[in-house]
């Protein structure tokens, strides 16, 4: 196994880095030496351990607002039953205007509910764990869903890939799921076009924010790694 010498010292340097109270990864050199490491199975099985057990670490001194996984799951379940069940006042109130507004909540609720429960399912199904559910943005508030790193860097890249993409993939559903009971409700047609508007809407940001900055962004991280890794066997 090719080991550079490098490795050790760097991981033990953040990882007592961390233990001290510093908690930004990415100034301590952390990705970047994750990097290098992913490139190689090997080496991302071997440093695995280590490199999980630090990323956690930072994770919780940083995030002190966060509950267990099952907590997580169960709020979000909450919210697509909200969603189905707006679908349901849709479908059977004799107001054009609140079944209109009901499918709009639905389309708006179920485009955010399905995102994290997306990446749980996927990667649960590939071999990942979580550590629990925080808060990633205040302002409007987001769930985040924590990884551990260790089973991350145990699976395949091409499976990390579809794990990120499957909440992008999720939450662009939600809204064209409530535009399809459009035609079956009393709903007006400004609430066929403005769910459709927004789902044009996400599906932009996918392409101009999301490819740079977020889940597709590590989609396609992660399937350059998995060529990489091809070309070296």
């Amino acid at each position: 196994m090719s080991d550079p010498a490098g490795f050790p010292a760097g991981f033990e340097r953040i990882e007592a880095a961390v233990d001290a109270g510093q908690t930004d990864l990415r100034v301590l050199g952390f990705w970047r030496l994750l990097a290098k490491v992913k490139a190689d199975p090997v080496l991302a099985h071997h440093w695995a351990e280590q490199a999980g057990r630090i990323d956690r670490k930072a994770f919780e001194a940083r995030a002190r607002l966060r509950v267990p996984v099952w907590v997580g799951n169960a709020v979000l379940v909450v919210g697509m039953l909200l969603g189905a069940a707006a679908v349901g006042v849709a479908l059977t109130t004799d107001s054009e205007t609140v079944a209109g507004l009901a499918l709009v909540f639905a389309a708006l609720d179920w485009s955010v509910s399905f995102h994290v429960p997306a990446h749980w399912l996927v990667g649960r199904l590939v071999g990942l764990r979580f550590l629990g559910y925080y808060v990633r943005d205040l302002i409007p508030p987001v769930p985040g869903l924590k990884i551990d790193y260790a089973t991350y860097l145990r699976a395949a890249p091409e499976a990390r890939a579809w794990m990120h993409a499957s909440g992008a993939i999720a939450s662009k559903i939600g809204p064209f799921l409530a535009l399809a009971f459009w035609p079956a409700s009393g709903a007006p047609g400004w609430a066929g076009w403005a769910i459709l508007g927004y789902g044009l809407v996400i599906i932009g940001t996918d392409v101009f924010i999301s490819t740079r900055k977020s889940d597709w962004k590590r989609y396609r991280r992660e399937m350059r790694i998995a060529r990489v890794q091809a070309a070296n066997r």
